[in-house]
């Protein structure tokens, strides 16, 4: 009866479908054996070593990032597209609703029982080093029953710059600046500073200038470091002097 009422205790307080990852039980005071004991009996389902989901629950990409966060400490979030459409703000840009965005920072590897499994969505992942401090700019999101860290507005548009031009078209990151018409300019002053790409800063001073904001006059580009020498993301394009990059001529 006490195993029960523990288990029942856990299925009571986390989210439906959230991934259980074993030594986060273990410290939540679930140890291997009563584990072992629950799965045996029904209550939890194995997914991978270390891995179980509540029996009757469905494979679900947000909740195995949820319980990745939450419970393995892990620096990977919803970014760029993905994170700008779940805020609301990329409704107007044809998406792939069957692909997650994800970024992490430095390396990062997905464990056996993530890439061993078939999830709702597919996840495209990039790995990347571009803020000083991993964490900033991500903001609290409730997907259904699930709280997780996502990019902000400000910070997903930099990750879409991130992959410019090669894995996302300048031309879709132009369009989604131009829609980001609320940005707080406190918060995209920090981020500038503190992201170490030239090219995604010089962009998107180049962007949020040639889209008229009335954010933007508030953005000290003097504290902002956009180092020296021009940058080139297209061949036969034309040169942006002040932001010394090199863009299409439609951008122009």
């Amino acid at each position: 009866m006490i195993q029960e009422s523990k288990i029942n205790l856990l299925v009571q307080k986390l989210p439906k479908g959230l991934v259980l990852l074993s030594p986060w039980l273990v410290a939540e005071g679930y140890p291997y054996e009563l584990q072992q004991r629950y799965r045996k009996s029904g209550w939890l389902k194995s997914i991978g070593k270390g891995a179980m989901i509540r029996s009757g629950d469905e494979l679900n990409l947000s909740a195995a990032i949820t319980a990745l966060q939450t419970q393995a400490n892990a620096s990977v979030h919803v970014g760029g597209r993905s994170a700008l459409e779940q805020l609301g703000l990329a409704h107007y840009l044809q998406v792939n609703s069957r692909e997650l965005t994800l970024f992490a920072e430095g390396r990062f590897s997905w464990p056996l029982w993530f890439k061993n499994n078939k999830w709702d969505l597919d996840a495209r992942l990039y790995c990347t080093s571009l803020f000083k401090n991993k964490k900033i700019g991500l903001v609290d999101y409730m997907d259904g029953e699930l709280k997780m860290k996502i990019s902000g507005a400000a910070r997903a548009i930099m990750e879409c710059l991130s992959l410019t031009p090669n894995q996302f078209p300048l031309n879709e990151a132009y369009e989604i600046m131009a829609g980001l018409t609320t940005l707080r300019p406190l918060q995209t002053q920090e981020l500038l500073e503190n992201c170490k790409s030239i090219k995604v800063k010089r962009l998107f001073l180049f962007f949020a200038e040639r889209a008229g904001h009335s954010w933007f006059k508030y953005i000290d580009i003097k504290k902002i470091d956009l180092g020296s020498g021009n940058r080139s993301l297209v061949e036969d394009g034309v040169l942006v002097s002040k932001y010394q990059l090199v863009v299409p001529k439609e951008l122009i």
